[in-house]
């Protein structure tokens, strides 16, 4: 009974229409992900350029990002929004907060592992060739680590969208809004479609990280492995 109700509420055009339709959820859901992996991409990225390149600050950092995965994502939005005194139309802020902080870790690990996978002889030679410390990053050290920093970026992406969700915990849009709306009347099958649809968007958009992620495997890399 449950997966024909569940057929039925996809069938429903009017899930499909208007300000609380799929479309217009998915775009929310999707809005409030790609500006939280935006922003812990700028964090993230370079910092992980540094400490890929330089070697410093790894145990640091993961120790930190150990910190920050341990944290619960929704106490910590309730702590966020409670301290910040955040109204409804604020709680884009704690709510973005709090999937930077989920974002970092991911990131951060596959830039740097990135750099320091790359092998050390063709760092030696680039730097014999008379490679400047910059040309070195952008011309020799990225394009090799890039592949490895996209699967870190796909990790995050899985996460950040899986929990994306709770940004209607405050009042917002999204996915989410199948989840905590439902289930304050009941209605499992609601419920089961918007995890079915958060399941289904995350896989999309991690298969579409895949594709970029083979493009920019450099072609060497690519017949070795």
């Amino acid at each position: 009974p449950m997966i024909s109700s569940l057929f039925s509420w996809f069938a429903d055009p009017a899930h499909w229409a208007g300000p609380n339709g799929v479309p217009a959820r998915v775009l929310e859901h999707l809005g409030y992900s790609v500006l939280a992996l935006a922003i812990a991409a700028a964090i993230a990225f370079p910092v992980g350029v540094w400490i890929g390149h330089t070697g410093r600050g790894r145990r640091v950092v993961v120790a930190l990002s150990s910190a920050l995965r341990a944290l619960p994502t929704l106490g910590l939005l309730t702590f966020l929004a409670i301290v910040l005194d955040i109204r409804l139309r604020e709680a884009l802020i704690p709510t973005v907060m709090v999937l930077v902080i989920l974002a970092i870790p991911p990131l951060l690990a596959g830039t740097y592992a990135g750099l320091q996978a790359v092998p050390r002889e063709v760092v030696h030679a680039a730097r014999a060739n008379g490679h400047s410390t910059g040309q070195l990053i952008g011309q020799v050290e990225l394009p090799i680590a890039l592949p490895m920093a996209v699967g870190g970026l796909r990790s995050a992406t899985l996460q950040v969208i899986a929990t994306t969700s709770v940004a209607s915990y405050l009042g917002l849009g999204g996915l989410g809004r199948y989840l905590f709306d439902a289930l304050a009347v009941q209605d499992y099958v609601t419920m089961l479609a918007g995890a079915v649809l958060i399941a289904v968007l995350a896989l999309l958009c991690d298969g579409l990280l895949l594709l970029v992620q083979r493009i920019l495997t450099p072609a060497g890399l690519r017949a070795r492995g």
